[in-house]
């Protein structure tokens, strides 16, 4: 029977600060063969839903892939957004070798590469962190950023107060600075590090609220009809991607800012690859405004994955 690693064996697996340095070494190496995703909708206008088949391997090695469901109403339901499961198996012989729970791999690997970003992007010094959203991300991107960099107050912005409240109150609990913000514009306009991670189709991190010297992570914008960022920010800031294909396929915040006129493709700075690899720099100057455009990449699941088999046979 091949064994399955629930959501508690994956947090127990995947140390931050060791996944953030697995992440660097296979960007940096690109050794991992993965395509761009598949993605399919598979809801109704009532309930609308999104498959997406995210397959990677290391020749000889490893090969994986993730199922994963994305229904933005779940919360409606007490649920996350995100639903699925990830198969690893072996890369000479294609035998299965573990099926994985995909919401708790999907936030701690989408957490560690907005932190191995930030460690090129945002500033050293960078004691304030903004998140933008309530979902079942926002807890993993927090820690992931703090682990980084010298976080000293997390404001926690959601469209339902008591929601961004209950969340800061359990970020405290988990030994985080967290308060809970009533004004989103002022939250990032205080923020040295924003990170937003929603369903949102229509921009919530606003260029005119974002002060020189500012990281903005984006994170929840996975289709081209979505979107965090307006066009001021996107214009204004220096555009770095999880990956450059996937980017400006799937990207809502960079595609829709392209067909209104605001940006171009060959603004995009670089990808984590580049940055990892050497070949383009980070931020340049403390006064830069730089933004992380994360859509998720197959890779960082097959690294997950393979560090959570490693860590130990399932429970």
């Amino acid at each position: 029977m091949i064994p399955f690693y629930d959501a508690t064996a994956v947090r127990a697996a995947l140390d931050l600060p060791r996944l953030i340095e697995a992440l660097r070494r296979a960007f940096a190496a690109s050794d991992i063969a993965a395509p761009v995703r598949s993605a399919h909708e598979v809801g109704t206008p009532e309930t609308p839903g999104r498959l997406l088949a995210m397959p990677a391997w290391r020749p000889g090695d490893v090969v994986g892939v993730k199922l994963v469901h994305v229904f933005p109403r779940n919360a409606e339901r007490g649920l996350g957004a995100v639903q699925g499961v990830y198969l690893l198996f072996d890369g000479r012989t294609g035998v299965p070798r573990a099926m994985i729970d995909g919401d708790a791999l999907t936030n701690l690997r989408t957490a560690a590469a907005s932190a191995l970003a930030s460690t090129f992007l945002s500033r050293p010094d960078s004691a304030v962190l903004a998140l933008v959203g309530t979902g079942h991300l926002i807890p993993a991107l927090a820690h992931a950023h703090g682990t980084v960099r010298p976080i000293r107050r997390v404001l926690v912005w959601g469209r339902t107060a008591a929601k961004a409240a209950t969340l800061a109150a359990r970020l405290r609990g988990e030994g985080l600075p967290a308060e809970a913000a009533e004004d989103l514009g002022a939250a990032v306009a205080a923020a040295d590090i924003v990170s937003c991670a929603t369903t949102s189709t229509a921009p919530l991190v606003l260029g005119r609220h974002v002060r020189a010297g500012t990281h903005v992570d984006l994170v929840g914008a996975f289709t081209p009809a979505m979107r965090e960022g307006d066009d001021a920010l996107v214009a204004t800031a220096r555009v770095f991607a999880d990956t450059r294909a996937g980017a400006l396929r799937e990207a809502g915040d960079l595609i829709q800012a392209i067909a209104s006129g605001a940006w171009s493709a060959d603004r995009l700075a670089g990808d984590l690859h580049d940055l990892c690899a050497g070949a383009v720099a980070g931020r340049r100057d403390a006064a830069e405004i730089t933004l992380f455009k994360s859509v998720g990449a197959a890779l960082e699941d097959l690294v997950a994955a393979s560090l959570v088999v490693e860590a130990g046979p399932a429970p």
